[in-house]
């Protein structure tokens, strides 16, 4: 069994339940699993001993999209291809990924999704949960390639063709749950526990305003059948509030799927800013988790507050969205946004918002032996280089990575005991080479007529 130590300045570990931040500790790895902490330097097949560097359990980043934050990156940006719509949802990233998944080859695809889990890691992200179409298996091809702890989380729609048009108006259309289902049940059979159990499949309705009833309740039902989480984007907008209210006595979001038996303590739903705060205390009440992104709504002007959801008493944790899925930068988002809609220096601090995407987020997936860097927890690790000029002088680790770093100061990550990241560098694969596959990839999509339609003006 291969054994790896690392040398950490700062190592973040637990005692009796709470963070602790220990100094000039080394980890020690013997194959998958972390075996000591100790402040001796022990023998081991491979060692890094650089000092500076700030040792965390591997960040869990529980909400991603890959194929769509790449179709949209930089032409979506001052309010590009919003038009009378407020979203973006309906007039660019379901339409085109939904095109551009019928026009790329799996290859393609394929290209797509290792750019995509590229920089995943290199932002310091072990575990990834990605909603995405069911027309893209070939993300759980490139998960399994590069390395990365993955929970492919495939759309299940009543309604897959729900579009925007030019007067901004979201007509739906289509009845796609019962084939939708059997293609979720075909991948959960595939691809469910491979690599070692590092692939698995999490059930991934699409949104309140795309799944009726029937398939809410069914595949509710279904992912208790197989324990796996339940995700769902609710109130993304206040047009998706108006759709429910119209369609179901006035209802909000969360009402509807506490209405329908699915807001229980294994969904976890996305977004949430449109909700009340009778919705979150009713969030609060079931168990249910926020899966917040406050990027992608900041750029449109929205607030969408960590501070918020925590202190109505939610589980509340910290996802990447469709926003260049850089978690520090996201991390770091959810700090200032949470001040400032506050008014108060002191929310989301940064240990809150470590545990969030550590700990916490571990606990949603039901995962306790992730998060955490403890004797017999399995080896995911982010290592941050905390000697840069920006992070210096140092003297609390954890604000340090909240309020300075950024993705560039990710020095090492290791899944399953095996290093993918080290200084900065991808180590099994050809960065350029995945970076020019995947963008020529998302470009063949760009030069679709509905995508210059999209994007103009």
């Amino acid at each position: 069994m291969s054994t790896t130590a690392i040398f950490g300045s700062y190592v973040l570990t637990r005692e009796e339940g709470a963070q602790k931040v220990l100094r000039d500790h080394w980890v020690l790895i013997e194959g998958s699993r972390i075996a000591a902490i100790t402040p001796d330097r022990p023998t081991a097949d491979e060692v890094f001993d650089r000092p500076g560097r700030f040792v965390l359990p591997g960040l869990l980043n529980l909400h991603n999209h890959i194929f769509s934050e790449a179709i949209a990156r930089t032409l979506t940006e001052d309010g590009n291809g919003r038009r009378n719509n407020k979203s973006i949802v309906y007039t660019v990233l379901l339409p085109l990924s939904k095109r551009g998944a019928e026009i790329l080859s799996d290859e393609e695809r394929r290209a797509v999704g290792r750019m995509g889990m590229l920089q995943l890691l290199k932002g310091g992200a072990t575990t990834v949960m990605e909603p995405s179409r069911n027309t893209i298996p070939e993300l759980f091809d490139a998960a399994e390639e590069m390395g990365l702890r993955f929970y492919g989380a495939p759309y299940l729609f009543s309604t897959g063709d729900a579009k925007a048009g030019a007067d901004g108006v979201v007509r739906y259309a289509g009845d796609d749950g019962e084939a939708d289902m059997a293609t979720w049940n075909a991948l959960y059979q595939r691809w469910h526990g491979q690599a070692d159990g590092r692939i698995r499949l999490a059930m991934s309705p699409h949104a309140t305003d795309t799944c009726g009833p029937d398939l809410l309740r069914a595949a509710a039902a279904r992912a208790r059948e197989l324990d796996v989480p339940i995700t769902i984007h609710m109130a993304q907008s206040q047009g998706e509030v108006a759709t429910i209210a119209a369609r179901y006595d006035g209802r909000t979001p969360a009402e509807y799927l506490d209405w329908l038996g699915v807001l229980g303590d294994d969904l976890l739903a996305a977004h949430c800013h449109a909700s009340t705060d009778a919705d979150l205390k009713l969030m609060a009440a079931r168990g249910a988790a926020v899966l917040n992104c406050p990027r992608v709504f900041a750029r449109a002007g929205v607030t969408a507050a960590f501070g918020r959801f925590a202190a109505h008493g939610v589980r509340t944790v910290v996802g990447t969205d469709g926003y260049n899925m850089d978690l520090l930068g996201e991390l770091n988002a959810a700090s200032i946004i949470s001040k400032i809609a506050s008014g108060q220096a002191e929310a989301a601090s940064a240990p809150v918002l470590i545990e969030a995407v550590t700990a916490t987020a571990a606990s949603l997936i039901k995962r306790p032996d992730l998060g955490a860097l403890v004797p017999g927890a399995t080896a995911d690790l982010t290592v941050v280089d905390m000697t840069h000029p920006h992070l210096q002088p140092l003297f609390d680790p954890r604000r340090a990575l909240i309020a300075l770093a950024n993705r560039a100061n990710i020095d090492q990550v290791m899944v399953d005991g095996r290093l993918l990241i080290h200084e900065g560098r991808y180590l099994h694969g050809d960065e350029a080479a995945i970076m020019a596959a995947g963008t020529a990839a998302i470009e063949k999509i760009w030069a679709l007529p509905e995508a210059q339609a999209a994007f103009a003006g």
